[in-house]
């Protein structure tokens, strides 16, 4: 489909294509001194002792189960109103999903009464997600998790640059993840990045992600060692020194970008006020990414028509998200879980295109194409 706007775009140029060909250059492309500059910036930035690269977010989030030893007999609450993997992670560890809902139509992050409403005997951690970069009520979470010995995994995949009372989503529980797939806020295609503030943690991960082995091939590379050993069952979920670069270069424009994504937002808030559509978060607190934009359709609205509607005028739209617990997969694993709030919201959100070099024309053809897609679905 040749899309005249888009759901999301990439904000590169000549800074990251000279970031690759330096890779190419230096003749070595896995990971290494690239990678090691990237994770310790990423720190940095969001305040963290601890930045390690990953592959993806869902290794990321899978080292977090395993890191703080999730496993069989153990339970992890986690929203529904998410991508697959925030659910998925804890299944590769063994382990039991209990899904929670979420606040209301104005906050789409995971309630934290039903958080401790959920909470039983083999309750072992939260899982939450910033759901489009809009930080979740972390003091009330981090409290609950505390009275109840609770481990905590923020799903910071929408989230990168985004805080709460000044503090970095990623860095409120014990570890946070990071996705740089292609439409995120910071983009290197596939990567994903684990931080944390503890020291064990950051070992084991270090660890897991490259085969259980005591030493890197980079690490011999530099004549740091000569052979290694294996000290635990690992993985391959190392990222590459090409990726890396990416991820440095976009970092050094996610404060730019995120501000841009902010202008946008507020021209869609204040250009569909009086639209009829549902805007979740308007009120939202802290400082968040604003990395997508939902929209609610009114109920008697019919949401394949109106995405119709926006494509015949070349505007592409998505929706954040198919519940979890409504996939085949999981009502067949845990047939009837009922989340009301999750299951009525979700069946009514579309998410309108967001990206940081969206023009101010392009953002005002969409709130006209909004508008008259729902009053044609009106009639």
């Amino acid at each position: 489909m040749d899309w005249r706007i888009p759901l999301a775009d990439l904000d590169y140029d000549q800074e990251e294509e000279n970031a690759v060909l330096d890779v190419l250059r230096r003749r070595w492309l896995t990971m290494g001194s690239i990678t090691e500059a990237f994770e310790g910036e990423f720190a940095e930035y969001h305040g963290a002792k601890y930045a390690l690269a990953i592959s993806n977010a869902t290794q990321a989030l899978h080292l977090a189960c395993l890191a703080l030893g999730i496993g069989p007999g153990d339970e992890v609450l986690v929203p529904s109103l998410t991508f697959v993997a925030t659910a998925n992670c804890v299944l590769y560890c063994g382990a039991r999903v209990r899904f929670v809902d979420v606040i209301s139509a104005d906050d789409l992050n995971i309630s934290p009464e039903e958080i401790e409403r959920q909470i039983t005997p083999q309750t072992k951690a939260i899982i939450i997600v910033h759901y489009g970069g809009y930080p979740c009520q972390m003091p009330r979470i981090i409290n609950i998790a505390a009275r109840h010995g609770l481990a905590v995994i923020e799903d910071a995949a929408h989230a990168p640059g985004a805080n709460y009372a000044r503090k970095p989503l990623g860095t409120w529980g014990d570890i946070g993840c990071f996705s740089f797939f292609s439409n995120k806020n910071l983009a290197t295609g596939e990567g994903g990045m684990l931080v944390t503030n503890r020291e064990e943690v950051a070992n084991q991960v270090r660890l897991l992600r490259s085969h259980g082995m005591t030493s890197l091939t980079w690490d011999r590379h530099q004549g740091r060692g000569y052979s290694y050993d294996m000290v635990a069952l690992g993985y391959n979920y190392r990222i590459d020194e090409i990726r890396s670069a990416l991820g440095r270069a976009q970092l050094k424009k996610l404060a730019k970008n995120n501000a841009r994504r902010e202008e946008i937002t507020r021209q869609y808030w204040a250009g569909l006020e009086d639209s009829g559509l549902g805007l979740p978060f308007i009120a939202a607190e802290g400082k968040p990414a604003y990395h997508i934009f939902p929209v609610l359709l009114p109920e008697n609205v019919d949401r394949k028509v109106f995405i119709d509607l926006m494509r015949s005028s070349r505007i592409q739209t998505s929706i954040h998200y198919p519940p979890i617990h409504l996939f085949q997969y999981y009502r067949d694993r845990y047939p009837g879980v009922s989340l009301p709030r999750t299951e009525q919201i979700a069946a009514r959100e579309v998410t309108l295109p967001l990206y940081p070099t969206m023009t101010d024309e392009q953002v005002k053809e969409v709130i006209s194409g909004a508008k008259t897609s729902l009053e044609r679905c009106s009639r």
